[in-house]
């Protein structure tokens, strides 16, 4: 039998989410590193990925293969989400938020 678990504290709820941000800053400072200047950068890929989405709902499956497609996680999309990037609406589909949609088009627009 496993002892009872105790809620952690706001500060080590606070300490957990620095340690998150010090990884996810670990794992960038890696990608930079590492990086192949052949490989398109994130926010080519950013762009394919929206571009490709477009106004259709996508289904979780259609979603996940959609951002393999274009080199991100498909766990990335809960970031999307609460970032106001995506959606899921009442009918179980996945939509760019209008947020989404106008960064696409400044991306399009000429300068």
């Amino acid at each position: 039998m496993e002892p009872p678990t105790t809620p952690p504290t706001p500060r080590e709820e606070r300490i957990a989410a620095a340690l998150r941000q010090i990884s996810a800053g670990f794992a960038a400072l890696a990608d930079a590193v590492a990086a192949d200047p052949a490989e398109p950068t994130e926010e080519s890929r950013y762009r394919g990925l929206i571009s490709e989405w477009g106004r259709q709902g996508l289904t979780r499956a259609e979603a996940s293969a959609l951002f393999r497609k274009h080199g991100f996680s498909p766990q990335a999309a809960g970031g999307w989400v609460r970032g106001d990037w995506l959606e899921v609406r009442d009918d179980g589909r996945r939509y760019l938020t209008e947020r989404s949609l106008r960064w696409r088009a400044e991306q399009e627009a000429p300068e």
